[in-house]
């Protein structure tokens, strides 16, 4: 793969670096959850269905704000949602840090679930409208590397801050900064936009698009093998951390640092997978980063020391960054400009929603049945769900990639 200089000039110009600055600020609270959920877990004495319940309350209210959020986003624009995904979640994360009980903590991130709902739909949809339809898998793969960089660079920061102040003084000395960063991003993005003006390329890429509906028939398979890969992956990738302490006997600390390993690929991953949906489709890399995943996942599961598991981390962390520029990609390019924030919402909603049902379900079944039990159900689960969806879709796919006029 050779990917000249010259070419990557027009993703970092205008307002693609803002959005990938942004993401960054986006998911610093959540970035937090966890890898600290060890020393959260010990202080607060809560058991794996719990553990699951904080996590869940996160994810379950972020995929119900992106809903409507999408919507807002399709008639608003993205800067009203930057600024509340950023400084508004960064906001609802300090107070997470002077929480002392269960029932604070569950209310404040459900706080910051709600502010940040409109993020994820309104970014993508922007970005997939200022750049050309031949370059989006790419420009929406660099934008994830903010996103992914804040699940690395927070771990690695908030591990030894919570070693000396507890797992309070991450979430009240990062989210300070990033308060800040919010709004000074809503001022440069309106002065970016006043020498880039992107809210006109909408309407002339709708104008040159034959497009008049969305193409449920081959978006629907599509959405779901992309949504029960992640969603399966992140319900069990959730426990990592206690699965750390818990099986390989690691120290809290040590074991938040390790997380960092998946989404650290995320680098060089996520335009990866946006390269090649622009090269070679999106359905082929989402196809075989599905049919990998489920395999993976058990080995994971499998391993006999941390060393291996940390390799597989690696691994499992390329096969999900690979999907989602592509997940993302596809839908911009079947859906039309006018309803693609919002088809977006339901996307990441979707992932959210089926996240947070899982994960506590998840450590249900580690409190009754143990790890193991959980890696065998969630693989062979994605294995059979990425099958069948894999052979529906690629009835509505030409040869060449492309979907079918549906």
């Amino acid at each position: 793969m050779d990917i000249k200089v010259s070419n990557l000039r027009p993703y970092f110009s205008g307002l693609l670096p803002l959005f990938i600055i942004a993401h960054f600020g986006h998911h610093v609270t959540g970035a937090m959850l966890n890898p600290l959920m060890p020393m959260i877990r010990s202080e607060l004495g809560l058991n794996y269905t719990q553990a699951g319940v904080v996590i869940s309350a996160f994810s379950i209210t972020s995929g119900i704000a992106q809903l409507p959020a999408g919507w807002l986003a399709d008639r608003f624009g993205a800067r009203l949602m930057v600024v509340l995904s950023v400084s508004g979640v960064a906001t609802a994360g300090l107070f997470v840090g002077l929480s002392h009980t269960y029932e604070a903590l569950i209310a404040f991130l459900v706080l910051a679930a709600l502010m940040g709902g409109g993020y994820h739909p309104s970014s993508a949809a922007a970005i997939s409208s200022f750049v050309p339809a031949e370059r989006r898998g790419r420009a929406l793969g660099l934008h994830l590397i903010g996103g992914s960089s804040a699940f690395w660079v927070v771990p690695l920061l908030a591990a030894p801050i919570a070693a000396e102040w507890t797992w309070r003084g991450p979430y009240i000395s990062l989210t300070i900064p990033v308060i800040v960063l919010g709004v000074a991003l809503y001022y440069l993005m309106g002065r970016q936009a006043r020498v880039t003006p992107v809210a006109v390329q909408p309407a002339a890429q709708a104008a040159a698009s034959p497009m008049s509906g969305i193409k449920w028939a081959a978006l629907v398979p599509f959405l779901v093998m992309s949504v029960a890969t992640g969603t399966l992956t992140q319900s069990v990738a959730a426990y990592y951390s206690l699965y750390l302490v818990d099986h390989f006997g690691m120290t809290a600390p040590s074991a938040a640092l390790l997380m960092a390993i998946m989404p650290a690929v995320g680098a060089f991953a996520a335009p990866l997978g946006g390269y090649l949906s622009d090269r070679f489709g999106s359905v082929p890399v989402l196809t075989v980063a599905s049919l990998l995943a489920g395999p993976l996942l058990y080995v994971v599961g499998n391993v006999p020391a941390v060393p291996y598991f940390a390799a597989m981390l690696l691994v499992m962390g390329v096969v999900n960054m690979t999907r989602m520029p592509a997940s993302e990609s596809y839908i911009a390019g079947n859906v039309p400009v006018r309803r693609r924030a919002t088809v977006l919402g339901i996307y990441f909603f979707a992932g959210s929603e089926v996240s947070g049902i899982l994960t506590p379900f998840m450590g249900r079944l580690i409190d009754t049945r143990g790890f193991g039990t959980v890696f065998t159900v969630a693989s062979s689960s994605l294995a059979v769900i990425a099958l069948l969806c894999a052979v529906f879709l690629w009835r509505f796919i030409r040869p060449s990639g492309t979907s079918k006029a549906v």
